[in-house]
């Protein structure tokens, strides 16, 4: 499961990482949850929207796996990311479906960095979380590119939108690895 630890290397902390993925997927089947909340059923934005909430559902459902079989401690933010994340989806839908794919793509921008960070970081050290993590981060990837597609960047005060959310994205994820 693990590769070779090297002198001088600091092994990866797999739990923290667990723990902090299971949590973000969470979060996003969060903000898609409001997001078709409030976005019309037949409009095209929840049609997409709907798509990439059963693969980020794919992704929680993985993470809950490794969070249960390797023992790892759940964040205890985990109340506090349900409603921020329905409440997020809600609001950015409320202000309309560019503001939703603005929202995906400020996210998985996000996700993107936090994924190839670990990645770097675990190396060689867990091949099972690295496949896990190296194939969740394409399929982020096609959500912040479809989003982009659909329009994201015409949403009112995108640079501004975009880049609150990536900060609060940023926050959620030095909070979820400790607490």
């Amino acid at each position: 499961m693990s590769g070779p630890w090297r002198p001088g290397r600091k092994r990866a902390d797999s739990a923290a990482m667990i723990r902090v993925d299971q949590a973000g997927e969470y979060g996003a089947t969060r903000i898609y949850a409001g997001q078709l909340a409030v976005l019309r059923p037949s409009s095209p934005a929840a049609k997409l929207i709907s798509r990439m909430a059963m693969q980020e559902q794919r992704h929680l459902e993985r993470f809950d796996h490794l969070v249960a079989e390797r023992g790892v401690r759940p964040t205890a933010l985990q109340p506090m990311w349900n409603v921020a994340g329905y409440a997020l989806g809600a609001a950015t839908a409320l202000i309309s479906p560019d503001a939703a794919m603005a929202c995906t793509d400020a996210v998985e921008t996000e996700i993107d960095l936090h994924y190839q960070s670990q990645l770097e970081e675990l190396g060689e050290d867990d091949s099972e979380l690295s496949a896990d993590i190296a194939e969740f981060r394409a399929e982020e990837l096609e959500h912040r590119d479809t989003a982009r597609a659909a329009g994201a960047e015409k949403a009112i005060g995108y640079p501004l939108l975009t880049g609150g959310i990536r900060a609060v994205c940023r926050v959620a994820i030095a909070l979820s690895k400790r607490v």
